[in-house]
């Protein structure tokens, strides 16, 4: 599926704007803040259903009522709306002409998504690895995102509890549902992480050209039931979770772990070495997304290059050349492509 054209109305700083989109590789072009990064969300929206930046009602223009995105693919067209004014209060999606609330998986198309912040994914906070890894998985397994979803609610709840200090039979019900839905989300990430660690030591070889050895692992060991562990460890955190007024336990509080030559890679790496390390996860997302969903992903590289030398940059666009690209950047360095200059 390859995207022709985008149009969007009261997205971010746009009014109304519409540009095509090349087989290949488009590059968009503009100073910072003219809106080059709301078209990749818009982008996004269309095909996984949600942003990768914020909240529906964020995403509509300041004092706008709605917002509304319309794609044009070779295979089929959507439409992305939202006016908060309606009686559902929801997102419609419009598929050739049918319309739904949510934009079920086998809807969804895949995506992978490059934007600076992850080029500080080695050394920033455990969350950020979370969110990557989530948003990987969740493009693999339906069923993944749907156990974040009620981890979290339940997470939420558990929460109230422990800040209210409510008595401790109240947490029973809680505890259940997060062993449930963490047990699935600690498992998941664990396979997915077992089958990068090779392939990340591998492709990082071939980019950096080096005998340099990088690891990836999680933070919590595999166990033969996991469910049972969290289970039997949010009852053991109970008094400091009462005294913190929040949950001490669970993959909300897990971290990815990365390694070069065996030291921990936030404070042994070079920025060099970090930026070849996550440039190899983002070509092993593709590889993957790929591979299990028999689809070619749509790339779309957020004002990246200004973060990369010309050899980082070169092997970037030599790996998705296959792939329909759009790219934003603040100037135009290749010229061979389609250019929007916004």
């Amino acid at each position: 599926m390859r995207l022709t054209s985008l149009s969007v109305q009261n997205v971010r700083t746009h009014t109304k704007y519409s540009l095509p989109i090349a087989p290949d590789v488009t590059l968009i072009t503009g100073d910072n803040g003219s809106g080059k990064t709301s078209l990749l969300e818009a982008v996004y929206l269309t095909l996984q259903g949600s942003s990768f930046k914020g909240s529906d009602t964020d995403v509509i223009r300041f004092e706008a009522p709605w917002y509304r995105v319309d794609a044009l693919f070779d295979t089929a067209t959507r439409t992305v709306k939202f006016d908060p004014s309606r009686a559902s209060g929801k997102k419609q999606f419009v598929i050739d002409d049918k319309t739904s609330y949510r934009l079920t998986h086998t809807h969804k198309y895949p995506v992978v998504l490059f934007e600076p912040d992850e080029l500080r994914l080695i050394g920033g906070s455990p969350t950020r690895r979370r969110q990557f890894i989530d948003r990987f998985i969740s493009q693999l397994d339906p069923e993944y995102a749907l156990s974040l979803r009620r981890y979290e609610r339940a997470l939420k709840q558990r929460n109230i509890v422990l800040k209210n200090r409510l008595s401790r039979d109240s947490l029973f019900v809680w505890d259940v549902a997060l062993s449930k839905y963490g047990a699935y989300i600690i498992d998941r990430r664990i396979a997915l992480i077992g089958r990068l660690r090779p392939l990340l030591e591998a492709t990082y070889k071939e980019i950096a050209h080096s005998s340099d050895v990088v690891s990836i692992s999680y933070s919590m060991p595999r166990v033969a039931n996991s469910e049972q562990r969290l289970l039997s460890e949010l009852h053991q955190s109970i008094e400091r979770d009462m005294l913190l007024g929040s949950t001490s336990v669970g993959p909300h509080r897990h971290d990815i772990l990365f390694t070069l030559n065996d030291h921990p890679a936030a404070s042994a790496a070079s920025r060099g070495e970090v930026r070849t390390i996550v440039l190899a996860l983002k070509f092993l997302e593709v590889d993957i997304l790929r591979e299990i969903t028999e689809k070619d992903p749509i790339i779309l590289l957020d004002d990246v290059f200004s973060e990369l030398d010309e050899p980082r940059q070169k092997a970037l666009m030599e790996r998705f050349s296959s792939y329909q690209t759009i790219i934003t950047s603040v100037t135009a360095p290749m010229s061979a492509y389609a250019v929007i200059e916004l």
